[in-house]
């Protein structure tokens, strides 16, 4: 205990006396806007509907939407309205292509209730919906940064698919869900072009096993991780053992905040806290409230964004129709230094939007048509304004930590927050430590 009491002294001073800059290898190349740092989370399977719904002025739902559970026999009466879900358990909802077109219904988009009865699912719970009491966080973030109303999933079904685009800004090959035995050859991806322009990256992933990718895909070890991480699928990624290097436990990203050395783009994706159905939701929002926490209190935040959305809607009701070729709409929410405030973005979106803005802003080429014509993410910027000071967003507050005369309150809670990524940063290498020590390196 005393031994991870000095540890965590050690780290606390490491990170207040760590550079502002976060480049690993020597200067990074220049950006087109003040954002040097980017980090992206994708977390999995809920609509817009579905976590936004009501959320004042975006695109919710309806007041008058009730939806019939058979199309060919509406009735008034047997409809059914959206609901909160608030802490009810909800089942896992099937959201595969039948079930998609079923909601979809032509570009109607009331079919959810009867897409469940025509395959044996008598559950309406794809109607409920989470307010401001159950994530408090996320609406806080939506009041005081950036909220996307119009961000669609880039595929209409599967999270192998979504995550693919994700970093390819295009489908797998014959737009299928399977992975090929060989996995993914020669496909580029968006940290090819980073590599190639010398711009730092990292992969971030929450449990993190180095042994599960496509081949131990194929031979039966399956693991949601070559879904979720996309990368571990490509045999270079995997073969290569400096491109290997990228990819990393989610614990090594308090780490590079402490030491200084946040690369320029860094993706992420979760595992236990993804909030995929019937996961819990507070548990994602209490992750995603940790990463952003520890980066808002870094010094990079001034020259960073943090972005995350979900991999596709999960089988949620949502009222949007997308266009054509996409999947329904998804959450998605910005926070830097120079998002908008309180901004309802309604330009349309996808997952190649973010891509466009890495494209663009490390001056690197497209990877696919659809991110070459995507709007991408400025519109949620204000690159014209000073950059906002560092604050803490917490469910019912918001409290400045930049200024020179601090309440008790707001300093109590600051050093709490740093004690916290203190403490992750020292568990994690005591944890390394302790490895080593019994492997007898």
């Amino acid at each position: 205990m005393n031994r991870l009491i000095v540890v965590a002294g050690l780290v606390l001073a490491a990170w207040l006396a760590a550079p502002a800059s976060a480049a690993a290898t020597g200067p990074a190349p220049d950006t087109a806007t003040p954002i040097r740092h980017l980090v992206v989370l994708m977390q999995s399977n809920h609509s817009f509907d579905n976590y936004f719904g009501t959320y004042p002025g975006a695109d919710g739902i309806p007041a008058d939407t009730c939806l019939a559970p058979r199309l060919d026999r509406p009735n008034a009466e047997s409809c059914v309205r959206p609901f909160h879900l608030g802490n009810q358990p909800v089942p896992t909802l099937d959201h595969g292509l039948s079930t998609w077109k079923r909601q979809y219904d032509n570009g109607l988009m009331d079919g959810t209730v009867a897409a469940y009865l025509a395959i044996g699912l008598g559950t309406n719970s794809a109607m409920g919906y989470y307010d401001a009491r159950d994530l408090p966080f996320y609406w806080a973030v939506a009041r005081n940064y950036v909220l996307f109303d119009r961000f669609f999933s880039s595929a209409r079904v599967g999270s192998r698919l979504n995550r693919f685009w994700w970093i390819t800004g295009r489908s797998t090959p014959g737009g299928l869900e399977t992975l090929p035995t060989h996995g993914y050859k020669q496909i580029p991806t968006i940290f090819d072009r980073l590599e190639a322009a010398g711009v730092s990256w990292k992969f971030y992933v929450q449990s993190y096993h180095k042994e599960v990718n496509y081949r131990s895909h194929i031979h039966g070890k399956y693991s949601g991780q070559t879904a979720r991480v996309p990368l571990v699928d490509f045999p270079r990624f995997i073969h290569d053992s400096q491109l290997a290097t990228h990819i990393v436990d989610l614990s090594q990203y308090y780490i590079d905040l402490a030491r200084g050395r946040l690369p320029a783009v860094a993706f992420m994706a979760s595992s236990q806290s993804s909030e995929n159905p019937p996961g819990s939701v507070q548990v994602g929002q209490r992750l995603v409230r940790r990463l952003t926490t520890a980066l808002v209190m870094n010094r990079v935040w001034r020259s960073s964004a943090f972005m995350w959305t979900y991999d596709g809607w999960g089988g949620w009701y949502d009222h949007v129709r997308p266009p054509k070729g996409y999947g329904f709409r998804v959450p998605a929410l910005l926070m830097s230094p120079y998002a908008k405030r309180g901004q309802v973005n309604h330009t349309v979106l996808d997952y190649t939007s973010i891509l466009r803005f890495i494209e663009s802003n490390w001056h690197l080429q497209p990877l696919a048509m659809r991110d070459a014509h995507s709007p991408g993410l400025n519109s949620a910027f204000n690159f014209t304004a000073r950059p906002r000071p560092a604050r803490l967003v917490g469910a019912t507050f918001i409290s400045d930590v930049s200024g020179h005369r601090s309440s008790p309150v707001v300093i109590a809670i600051y050093l709490a927050a740093m004690a916290f990524a203190a403490g992750m940063v020292a568990w994690s290498w005591l944890t390394r430590v302790r490895e080593e020590e019994v492997s007898g390196h």
